[in-house]
């Protein structure tokens, strides 16, 4: 049986979905729709959509939507983030790439972009706008379509180009008194990990551009503007890429991305 999110409030104050007695794993998704090649998406002058994948090595109904990350990856019209969350630590496995910043801003997406829902695993954000089950692929794959039309819609640009150091200069266009912070992630292409507890213990699980570390650059205030990122700003130990995110304020939507 699969619970919304909302009908969960009460439940232990903890507002989670998987892992609650008698809350069984949500269904899986065919891997694609039909069976048959989905042809990839353009990336829009905004960028490509942003997919947050909020997972965990201690939630057994996760792996499957490990799996469909690594497959929305593929398509370059989809910017795939990988946000392990630290709340199921607590089940016997601490997630060695856990952080309490995506914990933070699944509650920040859940409190402002959801109206106050309830956050579980595996959560799939689309842009900051919506959301779903991560597992169901047919599902994310609708949403993304849909968010895509929004970025195309949008009038924003991003562009990004090498600069004679290394570095890069990032140029935002847009209509003026939007407001939107710029934000710098740096990832890990793939991190397969090896769980040796909890609800996944014995298991091999496969990461796709998991979190590695992530700065605020600035605010753009709409118009046209420049940022310069000097070639040590992409030197993070364990990230091999980099993505822009423009997102107007704590879970609020994303307006603008860049892969770098």
């Amino acid at each position: 049986m699969w619970i919304p999110v909302l009908a969960l409030a009460g439940l232990a104050g903890l507002g989670l979905v998987h892992g609650l007695p008698g809350v069984a794993a949500p269904a899986q998704a065919v891997a694609e729709p039909g069976g048959k090649a989905l042809r990839p998406r353009p990336v829009a002058a905004a960028g490509p959509v942003v997919a947050e994948l909020f997972t965990s090595q201690g939630c057994s109904s996760c792996p499957p939507a490990d799996a469909v990350a690594a497959r929305l990856a593929r398509d370059p019209g989809i910017l795939v983030i990988s946000r392990p969350v630290t709340y199921w630590d607590r089940l016997g496995w601490k997630d060695s790439l856990g952080r309490e910043s995506n914990t933070r801003l699944q509650r920040q997406y859940g409190d402002t972009a959801f109206g106050g829902a309830n956050i579980y695993t595996p959560q799939l954000v689309i842009d900051g706008r919506t959301q779903g089950v991560g597992s169901q692929e047919a599902k994310a794959r609708q949403l993304i379509a849909r968010a895509g039309t929004v970025r195309k819609a949008s009038g924003v640009a991003v562009r990004v180009s090498r600069t004679a150091d290394g570095g890069r200069s990032v140029e935002l266009q847009g209509k003026a008194g939007q407001g939107a912070d710029v934000i710098l992630v740096a990832l890990s292409a793939n991190e397969t990990v090896r769980i040796g507890r909890g609800e996944n213990g014995g298991r091999t699980v496969s990461y796709t551009n998991v979190v590695i570390d992530e700065t605020v650059l600035g605010r753009w205030k709409g118009g046209k503007q420049t940022i310069t990122l000097r070639a040590t700003q992409l030197a993070a130990p364990g990230a091999d890429r980099h993505a822009l995110i423009v997102r107007q304020g704590a879970g609020g939507p994303v307006i603008g991305s860049a892969v770098i």
